[in-house]
């Protein structure tokens, strides 16, 4: 039979004053008096129910109840299991008091107690220490924020699937955690197991699947901005924004993305410039960068300040599209506001103009960003303007940049030699011709040897 909530030791007045007794000494004696009387007084330990008698009346002094825990535990002068509560009175003692710290260490404490070869096998610990706490919560007085310390210890340990179970059985019994703990979760499983996994956690933890009228299923906390832009930061870092965002169905989430957005506008959640730079780099990765600037105008009206980050993918989208002069427009607004742009953005720019057929302004564009960026040129930049100036025939120039890539120790690659060798097949000379043919065999050959 299990034993009741806190059961009676006995109806002899003698043990029951015993309690009375220790509750004393624990109160009012100091320290080093306080545990030898209390050893004195249960010379045979105390029982699990002693103790959580005796804790439960000092339970407004949460530091003493972990003294007196710690003692019991010094000196094993108790058997601690979670049948008896005893654990989860000193746990509601610290988490009442907002002892955060310490009530995340004692639980953590409780994971690895040795008391679980005793317990039900086919739950987990988390599912059991919730349970000791939910039938101790009223009679200790305690804070739902216990429940909440629960679940970001099993998320300190990467428990994510008991978290949300946590949050299930919660939910169950009218206990609702706070909305940056369901962030957390969401956060926590977006990070380890992809976006997908993060948004079917989101819709589970806030009850967004139950119906209107469940009362029991649909939590009563809302999810917050923060929530929504880690979900749209992982959509993007795994190449899903787009997908939704274009309305591809092959992966069976093509609406997600848009569902999260029109949650956000109607529970009116202001987007911050992350969410925004994340929306206008899924809108400008699949061509639609018209949208992306009707994002970018809608963060403007609402006073959010662009970062250097949103001008690079406004860039990146129009090189894309081949929109040069809104490109110049951008690099300029940039410049003005002191925000310099990444290599890659750069490498777009360029391959941009060289795919207009621009080179020279390609070339003009990089040593403008070499001088007021302090932009370094990699193998990349040099490779697209020196294949552009030899396809138009411009090999004096296509030579200089030749001889600036290797006095920077760039080594020509088979797509610069065989510019090259293009440009004055082109020209008609074929002596040069093969002569570069034979160089570019030999450095093969030394490269394979390397």
């Amino acid at each position: 039979m299990k034993p009741t909530l806190f059961s009676t030791l006995s109806s002899n007045q003698d043990l029951l004053q015993h309690i009375n007794t220790a509750v004393s000494i624990l109160k009012n004696q100091r320290s080093k008096s306080r545990w030898n009387q209390l050893r004195s007084l249960y010379p045979n330990r105390f029982t699990p129910s002693e103790f959580s008698k005796n804790t439960l009346q000092v339970r407004n002094n949460p530091r003493l109840s972990r003294k007196f825990f710690n003692f019991t535990l010094t000196h094993k002068l108790c058997s601690h299991n979670l049948l008896s509560f005893s654990l989860s009175t000193v746990i509601h003692s610290l988490a009442r008091s907002r002892l955060k710290l310490q009530t995340l260490a004692l639980i953590k404490y409780a994971f690895r107690a040795p008391f679980w070869t005793n317990c039900n096998g086919s739950e987990s610990k988390s599912s059991l220490l919730f349970e000791s706490l939910v039938k101790t919560f009223r009679v200790c007085d305690s804070a739902p924020f216990v429940f909440d310390l629960l679940i970001k210890s099993c998320l300190n340990s990467i428990k994510t699937d008991d978290c949300v179970k946590i949050i299930c059985m919660s939910r169950s019994r009218g206990i609702y955690p706070n909305v940056s703990t369901c962030y957390l979760i969401v956060k926590s499983v977006s990070r380890i197991r992809g976006c997908e996994a993060g948004y079917e956690v989101f819709r589970e933890v806030f009850g967004l699947d139950c119906e209107e009228n469940d009362n029991v299923g649909r939590l009563k906390v809302y999810p917050n901005a923060e929530t929504y832009n880690v979900l749209m930061s992982s959509f993007y870092k795994d190449n899903l924004l787009d997908r939704g965002l274009g309305a591809y169905n092959e992966l069976g989430m093509s609406n997600e993305v848009e569902k999260l957005l029109e949650e956000m506008k109607c529970r009116g959640i202001k987007r911050d410039v992350i969410a925004y730079d994340t929306l206008i780099a899924g809108f400008c990765s699949i061509g639609e960068v018209k949208r992306g600037e009707e994002v970018y105008r809608e963060m403007k009206l609402r006073g959010i300040k662009s970062s250097g980050v949103t001008k690079e993918h406004l860039i990146t989208g129009y090189c894309r599209v081949g929109d040069l002069d809104s490109v110049n427009l951008l690099y300029t607004d940039a410049c003005r506001k002191d925000f310099w742009l990444e290599g890659s953005v750069v490498d777009a720019v360029i391959g941009g103009l060289c795919d207009a057929n621009m080179a020279s302004k390609g070339l003009d564009f990089m040593r403008s960003a070499m001088k007021y960026g302090d932009f370094v040129p990699r193998g990349k930049c040099y490779e697209l303007l020196i294949k552009r100036f030899c396809n138009e025939g411009k090999m004096e120039e296509a030579l200089k940049l030749q001889k600036e890539m290797v006095g920077k120790r760039y080594v020509p690659n088979v797509e610069i030699y065989g510019a090259f060798i293009d440009g004055y097949m082109k020209l008609g000379n074929v002596d040069l011709v093969g002569k570069l043919r034979q160089e570019m065999l030999e450095s093969q050959m030394q490269d394979e040897k390397d």
